[in-house]
C-alpha cells in the first residue's frame, strides 16, 4: 500500500477498501451516510462497502449523472434523520461532489447558492466553515480527483450550476483502490479518463505560476496517456486501472491551482437541462479547440507535453489528442451528444462567468468562447 500525504491524506492500492472500518475509527466516526448512485447499487458494489460500516448506517444513492439542489437537500434529510456524524462517498465525481454538498448544508445555514465560489470571492456570499461534516472518498473511477479535491460543483437551476470551493470540504481521507474500477465500462473509462487528462493540461497551462503542481501536471498526464488505451481495450488490467487512477488523483491534486476553458465551457454546458452531457466527455471533445486557441500563450508547456507523450519529432500535440478521441470512440463533436447551435451564445455568456475563465492562459472574450464551440460541434 502506497500512502501520500497531501491535503487530502490518501490511502491507495489493490484491496486497501478492507481498511475502511479500521480508519473510520482512527477519525472517530461512528454513523457516516453512504452516498453512492443507483449503478454501484446495482453492481453489488454499495453492498460491499456497507458492510464495512457500523450497522444501521443508512444509505443515500438517488444521485443523477449531474447532482443539483433537490438531491443535496434530499440527502441533508436522511443524514440529520438516522442522526449520522459523517459521510462516506462511493462513486465516482457526481457522488463526491453530492458528498461534499451534504457536508455543508448538513452544517451551515441558508441556501446552497450562497456558497458559490464567485458569490464568495464578490463578497456576496457566505464563506463555508470548518463545521463541515467530515468525508470519507471513495472513488470508482480515475478521472474527476474530486477524491482529493476541495471543490464540488451543483446545479442549482435551470442552466445553472456552481463551484462550490473551499478546504473545508476537502475530504479527511480518499481511499483508492483500482479494484473498484475493474468493472467501469470502456465509454466511462475513456470519458473520465479524459477528464483527468483534461485536468492535468489545464492546470498546466493555467495562469497561475506553481512549479511543483505544475510537475505534478506533467507527471499525471503521462500516466494517463500512457495507460488510458490499455484500460479501455482491457478492463481488468490492474496494472493500467492502478496507472490511470494514479494519473487521476495526480490531476486532482492540481485543480486547485486553476484550470481553463475547457471547464469553463463544459460547466456551463453540465448545466443545461438538455441535453444531458458526461462531463469528461465533453471535456474530451472541447480540448482540441480550447488547447488550439490557447496555442500561442502554451508553447513551452506544449513542448513538455510532447516529450511526456513520447511523440515522435515533429507530431503536434493538439492533433495527437484529437487522434486519442478518435481511439477511444469520443463523440465526433458536440452536435452527435446531441448539442444544437441555437445555444451557442447562451453557454459562451455562461462561461464567460465561470471562475476557471479567470485561470485560462488568456481569458477569452463570449465571442471567442462561441467560436471554441463552434469549433467542437
Amino acid at each position: 500500500m502506497i500512502r501520500m500525504y497531501f491535503n487530502t491524506q490518501v490511502r491507495f492500492g489493490a484491496g486497501v477498501i478492507d481498511t475502511l472500518p479500521k480508519e473510520l475509527k482512527l477519525l472517530g466516526l461512528n454513523r457516516p451516510l453512504l452516498v453512492t448512485d443507483p449503478g454501484l447499487v446495482a453492481a453489488g458494489l454499495a453492498a460491499r462497502v456497507q458492510a464495512l460500516l457500523p450497522d444501521g448506517c443508512p444509505v443515500f444513492s438517488d444521485l443523477p449523472a449531474n447532482p443539483a439542489t433537490a438531491h443535496v437537500e434530499a440527502a441533508v434529510a436522511c443524514f440529520r434523520e438516522a442522526g449520522c456524524d459523517s459521510i462516506v462517498a462511493l462513486g465516482g465525481g457526481s457522488a463526491i461532489d453530492l458528498a461534499k454538498g451534504v457536508a455543508l448544508m448538513a452544517t451551515h445555514p441558508g441556501e446552497l447558492r450562497d456558497y458559490d465560489t464567485m458569490k464568495v470571492i464578490r463578497k456576496q456570499g457566505r464563506a463555508i466553515g470548518p463545521q463541515a461534516a467530515p468525508l470519507i472518498a471513495i472513488p470508482t473511477t480515475a478521472g474527476t480527483g474530486s477524491e482529493v479535491a476541495n471543490s464540488a460543483l451543483v446545479i442549482v437551476g435551470p442552466g445553472e450550476k456552481i463551484l462550490l470551493s473551499n478546504n473545508h470540504l476537502l475530504p479527511k481521507l480518499a481511499i483508492a483502490d483500482p479494484e473498484l474500477t475493474l468493472s467501469l465500462p470502456r465509454a466511462l473509462t475513456a470519458g473520465t479518463g479524459m477528464d483527468a487528462l483534461s485536468h492535468c493540461i489545464e492546470s498546466l497551462c493555467c495562469v497561475n505560476e506553481n512549479p511543483p503542481v505544475k510537475a505534478v501536471s506533467v507527471d499525471g498526464a503521462a500516466r494517463v496517456w500512457a495507460n488510458i488505451r490499455t484500460a479501455v481495450r482491457e478492463p481488468g488490467n490492474l496494472d493500467a486501472r492502478s496507472e490511470l487512477l494514479m494519473g487521476a488523483i495526480e490531476a486532482g491534486m492540481t485543480m486547485a491551482n486553476g484550470l481553463g476553458a475547457v471547464h469553463a465551457l463544459s460547466h456551463a454546458l453540465g448545466g443545461l437541462p438538455s441535453p444531458q452531457l458526461h462531463h469528461g466527455t465533453v471535456n474530451a471533445v472541447l480540448l482540441p479547440a480550447v488547447m488550439e486557441f490557447n496555442r500561442p500563450y502554451c508553447g513551452a508547456h506544449y513542448a513538455r507535453l510532447h516529450t511526456a507523450f513520447g511523440l515522435a519529432p515533429g507530431e503536434d500535440v493538439v492533433d495527437a489528442i484529437r487522434a486519442l478521441n478518435r481511439e477511444l470512440g469520443m463523440p465526433a463533436g458536440l452536435a452527435a451528444m446531441g448539442f444544437g447551435e441555437a445555444l451557442i451564445p447562451a453557454v459562451a455568456e455562461a462561461a464567460l462567468r465561470d471562475i476557471n475563465a479567470l485561470t485560462n492562459p488568456v481569458r477569452p472574450s463570449a465571442e471567442q468562447f462561441a467560436a471554441m464551440l463552434q469549433g467542437s460541434l
